[in-house]
Parts: C-alpha cells; sequence; structure tokens
C-alpha cells in the first residue's frame, strides 16, 4: 500500500522517465510535491524502494529505475480518516436508554488500515474491513474511526502488534492522551502526546523506541484513543 504522497512522487518519476528517460532531480521532486526540505524526499523514495517499486542504482548520480506500478495509480490513498459512515448501517438504538445501556448497542466503524506502533508508516484511507464496537467505548460523542495496529512500541501501554484501537476524530489533545499523530503530512503514528511550549513529545511506550521531538508546525493531531479491541 503507498500513501497519496509515495504514489504521486512515484507517478511523477514514472512520467519524467518515459518522457526523456531521464529520472527527476531531488530538487524537482520537492517542488513537484510542494514539499519543505528534500529531506522529506528522501524518506518517500526509501519507502518507494522498501516496498519494490523503484531501484537505486549503485554509483549513479539520479539513477532510480521503476521497477513496477500500482494497478490504479489514480486512486489517492493517503491518511484521510474523515470517512466513518461505511456501507453498513450501525443498528439503531433505542430512545431513553440508561449510560449502562448504551454498552449492549454496537456501532459498526470502518477499519482504515495499519497505524505504526514503532518508527512512523503511513495510515491508510481506504476501507479495509469492518469491526463491531461497543456503544460504550463511543460514548464521549464526535465521530470515530478504527486502525490496525502495525509494531510494538505502545505494548507496555497494553496496544499490540494487530490489535485494532478506536479512535475519536480531533484536531487537539492534553498532555498524556494517546494520538494518531501526522507528521509533516506525510506519516502517521500512534503515539503519547507531550506539549511543551512549541515543541511536540511523541513518546513510545516501550523503552526500546526513543521519543521523537517535533516543532508544533511539524505535528497535526488526527484522532485520540478511546477504546482497544484486542487480537489473540
Amino acid at each position: 500500500m503507498l500513501t497519496k504522497k509515495q504514489r504521486d512522487l512515484l507517478e511523477f518519476i514514472h512520467k519524467r522517465l518515459q518522457k526523456n528517460g531521464v529520472p527527476p532531480s531531488f530538487d524537482e521532486m520537492k517542488d513537484a510535491l510542494d514539499l519543505r526540505s528534500k529531506s522529506g524526499i528522501h524518506r518517500l523514495i526509501t519507502a518507494l524502494e522498501e516496498r519494490g517499486f523503484i531501484r537505486r542504482l549503485a554509483h549513479r548520480a539520479r539513477a532510480i529505475e521503476i521497477v513496477k506500478l500500482p494497478e490504479d495509480m489514480s486512486q489517492p490513498k493517503g491518511f484521510q480518516p474523515k470517512v466513518i459512515d461505511g456501507p453498513h448501517p450501525s443498528p439503531a438504538q433505542p430512545a431513553n436508554v440508561t449510560p449502562d445501556e448504551v454498552q449492549l448497542f454496537a456501532r459498526e466503524l470502518p477499519v482504515m488500515g495499519r497505524i505504526a506502533a514503532g518508527v512512523p508508516i503511513e495510515a491508510i484511507s481506504h476501507v479495509d474491513h469492518h469491526v463491531a464496537v461497543p456503544g460504550q467505548m463511543l460514548k464521549t460523542g464526535g465521530q470515530h474511526y478504527a486502525l490496525e495496529v502495525h509494531g510494538d512500541s505502545m505494548i507496555e501501554a497494553g496496544i499490540n502488534d494487530g490489535d485494532i484501537v478506536i479512535l475519536r476524530e480531533t484536531a487537539t489533545a492534553d498532555n498524556g492522551d494517546i494520538v494518531v499523530a501526522l507528521i509533516e503530512d506525510e506519516e502517521a503514528t500512534l503515539k503519547t502526546y507531550h506539549r511543551k511550549g512549541g515543541s511536540i513529545a511523541l513518546e513510545a511506550a516501550n523503552p526500546a523506541y526513543e521519543t521523537r521531538v517535533f516543532s508544533e508546525d511539524q505535528v497535526k493531531v488526527q484522532g485520540r484513543l478511546v477504546g482497544l479491541i484486542r487480537s489473540y
């Protein structure tokens, strides 16, 4: 699976190679994708290479070879967790139920893809499948979505590889909240949020992973953890 940025870059490289046989420079790629620095292009190139879509040829400047292309390059797959209502409507909840009774009524949420609990990777926006969620998890109100966890950096918070996390869509968070954070509009990760002044720290719950610190303009909160469905 590719993010929209990865697909856009792959398509841009492919078109340039078709046009004149020479891949674009990193500056040209940065400008084409409207990125602020070439470090973002380096990350995208590495991701495309790891996924087998391109190959970098050693000892040759600007040497990039297209290995394969997605079947459909026109469908964006960036991280856009705003689509909540899937094709399967949730069961109607009777009126005048008590807070204790609300947990009896399940709602189906779309599982939007996978989220990294480790080194940041992309979250995929297409609906992979749906999951039934107890109403008790959604009593905070608002819009919700689900993601499958990939990685072990939140294991000491009780979040394991393969678990499904339930998130309430929000753009804000308090210190100590576990959030989905979008980094530089490219990568998303599940971490504990800490803000101090103009900096935001994304902290793992595993000593094997370092806390990463960003400026506030590099991080966008996309959702706050409200529930967990364990995978065995």
